[in-house]
This record gives structure tokens, sequence and C-alpha cells, in this order.
């Protein structure tokens, strides 16, 4: 059984034993440095939560809100649209963002049922504000810089790569201060 694979089951039992802390969801936070694989570990979680417990489950990506100029500051955009309305029993919804040549406008509008479990995947999505009311978190570190870098740029281009390599120097000071991955209950590195 993978690394992965073993984490996963790990954090739903977590979850599990856990009250929701977001109204009546519970919450679950999947954070790390860019190119980790965060979003393929929130895929598979969802999956398993869907399939095995048969839960409803919904992925939050914070790609969906973040910038190249803007890493972290939309947030209260995501607390206003999905995060508050969901602690209030009450569906959400938010606007993600569409790149067209490499430039991010305003996309299609996705809707958040009030559901079991709720996946915030992104770099910054178990950020200290969101702590309290997290039912649990992950944190997702594989590879070295250049490792992630190189797997970043194999998913979004090779125009993105000096956006990247500034995007990682962000990670450098925002992860030290927000310290999401000391809090996280779970730490999938390698």
């Amino acid at each position: 059984m993978s690394p992965s694979r073993v984490a996963i089951n790990e954090l739903i039992e977590l979850v599990l034993r856990r009250p929701p802390r977001l109204g009546p969801v519970r919450a679950i936070a999947i954070d790390g440095p860019s190119g980790a694989g965060k979003t393929q570990f929130a895929r598979a979680l969802k999956d398993q939560l869907q399939e095995q417990r048969g839960t409803s489950t919904a992925i939050v990506p914070c790609d969906a809100f973040a910038t190249w100029d803007n890493p972290v500051a939309w947030w209260p955009t995501l607390e206003a649209t999905v995060l508050e309305p969901l602690a209030s029993g009450r569906p959400g919804s938010y606007q993600a963002l569409e790149w067209i040549n490499g430039v991010p406008r305003p996309g299609p509008w996705y809707a958040v049922p009030v559901v079991d479990f709720l996946i915030l995947e992104g770099v910054s999505s178990a950020r200290r504000s969101i702590a309290a009311r997290l039912t649990a978190s992950a944190w997702i570190g594989w590879g070295d810089d250049q490792a992630r870098l190189e797997a970043a740029v194999n998913r979004d281009g090779e125009d993105s790569r000096a956006h990247l390599q500034r995007w990682q120097r962000f990670e450098h000071g925002w992860f030290p201060i927000d310290g999401a991955q000391h809090r996280a209950d779970i730490r999938v590195t390698g």
C-alpha cells in the first residue's frame, strides 16, 4: 500500500472520530507546497470517502482563487462565499478563475452544497485563520524544490516556470510564518 493510501486511511479514521467544526460540515484541508501532489491526494481522499463511506464530499481548490500576484490575500472571498454559508448550514458558491493565455479572468460559478465533508485543497488551505474550523488537515510535501518545480511546470506549462519560481520563494516565507505544516494531523513527505 502506498504512503498516500495509508495517509488517506489514517486521515479518514481521524476525521470520522471528530465532530464537524464548520457548522454541520467536516472540513479537511490539504496543504503543502506547489507541485507536491495535493490535488491528487485530495481527489483520492474524496473518492475513498464517497465510494467506501457513502458520504457527500466536495473539493474547493485554492487554485480557483489564487493568482501569481495574489497568492493568499483572496481568502476573504472564500470565507464569504463558501465557508460562512456552510457554517450556517446553507449552500455556498464561488466563481473560479479561468486562465486564458496565462491571464486570470472570472470563470464559471460552482455550487458548493452542504456536504458531509468539504476538502479545501491548495497552498494556504490550512492557514491559521481556518484552523479552529477544520476537522483535520494534511500536509503534502513530497520532493525537494527542484522536483516540485518540474512537476508544477509539467502541469502548468513551460511559460509558467518564472512564475512558479517566484511562487516557491513566496512559499518559503509563508509556510514558516503560518505554521500549517506543524499543525497538520497527517504529514505525507519524502
